[in-house]
């Protein structure tokens, strides 16, 4: 007989799953560190409009990051929470001293495109595994995120 956790699900898929979640985790912090350096150091012509952007991006990326962790504790595994573990983890790399506007745009459309890639592997195994929540969450992410990379492809021109 199947092992089920607290909520029903089968044990192993879940665990699987989680660990696959912690992934997704390591790249949201590194993600949002990025974006949080870009906010701060951003220069040039298009500073203000550019600043107030990667602010709104690194509130919704650390919404994530904890709609992530908790996502792994439901289905009862514990999320990684130790930068190094998130570095080593991560296909997401560090953007280190960037400045100019446009580059730090061309980064984040990176960062979403990795992202984006991960949370639809995520939803496969959710939806093979028949865990509706984490479905609906990535579900939901990449929706959202696929219009956030249009707009800033747009913006590039």
């Amino acid at each position: 007989m199947q092992q089920l956790n607290v909520i029903g699900l089968e044990a192993q898929g879940a665990k699987a799953l989680a660990d696959k979640l912690n992934e997704l985790l390591a790249n949201y912090q590194v993600f949002y560190m990025n974006v949080r350096g870009f906010h701060w150091n951003v220069r040039g012509e298009r500073f203000f409009e550019l600043h107030v952007k990667f602010e709104e991006t690194y509130n919704d990326l650390l919404l994530k990051v904890d709609e992530v962790a908790e996502r792994i504790l439901t289905l009862g595994q514990r999320p990684r929470h130790a930068y190094s573990a998130y570095l080593e983890q991560s296909s997401i790399t560090e953007a280190k001293d960037v400045h100019d506007g446009r580059e730090c745009v061309e980064h984040i459309l990176q960062s979403y495109k990795a992202v984006i890639q991960l949370q639809r592997e995520i939803l496969a195994e959710a939806a093979e595994l028949g865990d509706e929540g984490t479905s609906a969450l990535m579900s939901d992410y990449i929706s959202q995120q696929e219009k956030t990379a249009w707009m800033l492809t747009s913006y590039l021109g």
